[in-house]
């Protein structure tokens, strides 16, 4: 079997990030796993959203499991492994650790729509090129 690749991107938890008492809120991770995408975007697709007037990429599905807090200040290294689950979607899994152990992990799936008939559409090959190598 061969082994995923992935993306790292590091973060630094922000006050924002957390509730009264400095630990992350659950909507954190969410935040850590979006930057992860727009940084993976940047870096290999072109930008972020992606480059193209006449789509946009949707979350139909998202999953996250915490394991362990993280605090204000902690440095996190987010793990993505994009997958094309379709033609149409893309699922990104994530791991999040804090000195080497996964404190969270879940996924995003999105799926490419059409700006106008808001309608899915195949993902354009150039994505879906970057995206096979993964």
């Amino acid at each position: 079997m061969r082994k995923r690749k992935t993306f790292v991107v590091e973060e630094r938890v922000r006050l924002y990030d957390t509730d009264a008492e400095g630990v992350v809120h659950y909507a954190g991770y969410y935040r850590f796993f979006t930057d992860a995408i727009e940084n993976f975007a940047y870096k290999f697709l072109g930008g972020y959203p992606i480059p193209n007037r006449n789509i946009i990429f949707v979350v139909v599905e998202s999953t996250a499991k915490y394991h362990k807090p993280a605090f204000s200040g902690d440095k996190l290294k987010v793990e993505i492994s994009p997958t094309m689950l379709s033609g149409k979607a893309i699922r990104f899994d994530f791991k999040i650790k804090k000195n080497l152990a996964i404190i969270c992990d879940g996924h995003i799936v999105q799926v490419c729509i059409s700006k106008r008939s808001w309608k899915a559409v195949q993902i354009p090959g150039n994505i879906r090129k970057v995206l096979g190598g993964w």
